[in-house]
């Protein structure tokens, strides 16, 4: 969606909704669509996801949001909030649908079975794949690679692998 356009959108729901004294904040997220910051009383989107984003999911994130303004900080995604959501006529679940534009991270990380994850940020802790088996497991943590080349994620992380392999 362009992004003049989802401002004018998000705009016009907060002020429709009784948020005209909340500003609006388009930021870097790249994990996250939207965001309620209520200490500023500011309704934050991501600028990269919106863009990737059609009408409805913008829509729908700003509605989200605007959800949470007027549930209050405790609400968070329980029964208030739903019942909010509901009310104003956003989707009353957590996250966007798995089908949503995403950005993929720098960082792939990959198990030994083959699972990836990935990371916008280098791994600074020694992670092992949910997929496997819950819990840390030592035969399922992953090897990094960013931008498609093997990395060493840096020292901090080569000592806590260290640690982990020598006390297996």
């Amino acid at each position: 969606m362009d992004i003049q356009d989802a401002r004018v959108l998000a705009r016009e729901l907060m002020d429709e909704h009784g948020l005209g004294d909340w500003t609006l904040v388009l930021d870097r997220a790249k994990r996250r669509a939207g965001v309620c910051r209520y200490t500023d009383r500011a309704i934050g989107l991501s600028a990269h996801l919106t863009r990737l984003h059609t009408l409805d999911q913008v829509r729908d994130t700003v509605l989200h949001e605007i959800a949470h303004a007027l549930a209050g900080p405790r609400a968070a995604h329980g029964p208030r909030w739903r019942a909010t959501a509901t009310a104003i006529g956003a989707s009353p679940d957590r996250c966007l649908p798995e089908d949503a534009a995403r950005i993929p991270g720098s960082w792939l990380g990959t198990c030994p079975r083959g699972h990836t994850v990935d990371r916008h940020r280098r791994p600074s802790r020694v992670l092992s794949c949910r997929r496997c088996g819950p819990g840390f497991s030592v035969d399922s943590i992953f090897t990094w690679t960013h931008h498609g080349v093997p990395t060493d994620p840096g020292e901090g992380y080569r000592r806590e692998l260290a640690g982990i392999l020598t006390s297996r």
